[in-house]
C-alpha cells in the first residue's frame, strides 16, 4: 500500500521512511536472536551478567531452574520482534511502534523498580538502560519522523 508522506502521520520525507524500516528490521532480528537466547540458554545470560556483577561488587540474579520465566521472556521477545517488524512491513501503521515504545518503556520501568525490591543487579540496570534507550529511539522516529496536522 502506497502512502503519501506528505498526508498528516506520513513520514516528513522518503529517507526518513527508509531508516524508519530500517530501524524496524534491525530491532526485530535483534529482538528475535535475544529471544532465541532467553528461550535456549536462560542460565548462560544469567551467568554472564553475575560474572561482571561479581567483578563489580554488585548482588548477583538467582540461578532458578523454573522454565516458566525462560518461556515468559521468549514470549515477550516474540512480541517485540512481531512489532519492531511490523515497524518494517507496514511503516504507515503507527500501532506498531507505539506498542513498542510501551513494552519497552514497562520493561525498563519494571527493572527499575525491581532494584528497588530486591536489590541492585546490573542484569535488570542493564535492561532498564537497554529498554528504556530503545522505547526513545523509536518514540523519536514515530514522533519527529512524522509530518503534523494544521
Amino acid at each position: 500500500m502506497k502512502t503519501d508522506d506528505a498526508a498528516p502521520g506520513g513520514f516528513v520525507s522518503p529517507g526518513y521512511r527508509k531508516l524508519y524500516r530500517t530501524a524496524g528490521l534491525v530491532l526485530g532480528l535483534v529482538f528475535a536472536a535475544v529471544g532465541i537466547m532467553f528461550l535456549l540458554l536462560p542460565g548462560a545470560v544469567v551467568l554472564f551478567f553475575n560474572g561482571f556483577a561479581r567483578r563489580l561488587g554488585m548482588d548477583e540474579s538467582p540461578l532458578s531452574g523454573a522454565s516458566l520465566y525462560p518461556a515468559l521472556a521468549a514470549a515477550y521477545m516474540y512480541v517485540v520482534t512481531f512489532l519492531a517488524l511490523g515497524m518494517h512491513r507496514r511503516p504507515e501503521e503507527r500501532m506498531y511502534a507505539l506498542l513498542l515504545v510501551h513494552a519497552k518503556a514497562a520493561s525498563a520501568v519494571l527493572s527499575i523498580m525491581a532494584c528497588f525490591i530486591g536489590g541492585v543487579q546490573l542484569i535488570l540496570v542493564a535492561n532498564a538502560a537497554v529498554d528504556g534507550m530503545i522505547a526513545l529511539g523509536v518514540a523519536h522516529l514515530e514522533y519527529r519522523g512524522r509530518t503534523r496536522t494544521g
